[in-house]
């Protein structure tokens, strides 16, 4: 794991696990919670915002938030978990990260990629106020929960 964390318990490889394209839930303080395309890269999760979105509002005014990333699937009883918690930082935005971040979900032909994503690399990131909400977690608690399918008739 990359990640320097102070409550880093796993039983599984995190780093593979968050390669996946998910999606977390990101809360701030309100408490408000909202789903998120992330990018873990250099043990952070990078999220993209601007002041357009609420987001970008909230953790100005208080940067401490809490993320989770899970997959439960009923079918194979596969249930994992990472928690981070810490003070998110709002960092200029760069075009390569963004790519590697929207390819992840949208596939790597930028072609075929909705108007709205395209946007965030070929526009000014400093006249959209794009940034990044860089969250380094203090602290990082993955989980699996994974149970066993008892086959149907068994």
């Amino acid at each position: 794991m990359t990640s320097q964390s102070s409550d880093a318990s796993h039983d599984f490889d995190v780093d593979t696990f968050l390669q996946q394209p998910l999606t977390a839930r990101l809360a701030t303080s309100g408490p408000t919670v909202r789903p998120v395309w992330f990018l873990w890269e250099d043990g952070a999760f990078w999220v993209l915002t601007g002041p357009w979105a609420r987001l970008f509002d909230r953790v100005q005014k208080d940067p401490a938030v809490a993320l989770v990333v899970d997959e439960c699937d009923i079918a194979t009883g596969r249930v994992l978990q990472v928690i981070a918690r810490g003070r998110a930082e709002l960092v200029p935005f760069d075009v390569p990260r963004g790519r590697r971040k929207l390819s992840r979900y949208l596939g790597a032909d930028e072609s075929l990629w909705d108007e709205r994503f395209i946007g965030y690399l070929h526009d000014d990131p400093a006249q959209r106020g794009t940034k990044w909400l860089r969250l380094t977690p203090t602290s990082l608690k993955a989980t699996d929960l994974s149970y066993t399918v008892t086959p149907p008739g068994a």
